[in-house]
């Protein structure tokens, strides 16, 4: 086996579940990003099925980007991602921030 091999997974565990595959993720020309279409693809990052830079390429989004929604997931799950409510977690994580 080659040491720069890298393992990559066939599926992993979805946010609500379910298996992901490359097959299952939103297709590339994704415009609308709902919740649960982020949160697919900061599991298959998480999993291993794809890299921050192919996540980033693939669906033309910015690292910043990509890692807020990493960020909104590890903070405040599923519900941290809905646009209408980044203020309300991000001053929550603020306020928990200081204790």
């Amino acid at each position: 086996m080659i040491e720069n091999q890298k393992f990559r997974p066939a599926q992993v565990i979805g946010p609500l579940g379910e298996p992901l595959t490359l097959d299952t993720l939103p297709p590339p020309e994704t415009r609308r990003w709902v919740v649960r279409r982020k949160a697919e693809v900061v599991a298959a990052v998480n999993g291993g099925l794809l890299t921050v830079d192919e996540v980033c390429q693939r669906y033309s989004l910015t690292l910043e980007e990509f890692a807020g929604w990493q960020r909104a997931v590890d903070r405040s799950g599923m519900p941290g991602l809905r646009v209408t409510r980044i203020q309300h977690y991000r001053s929550v994580y603020e306020r928990q921030q200081k204790f």
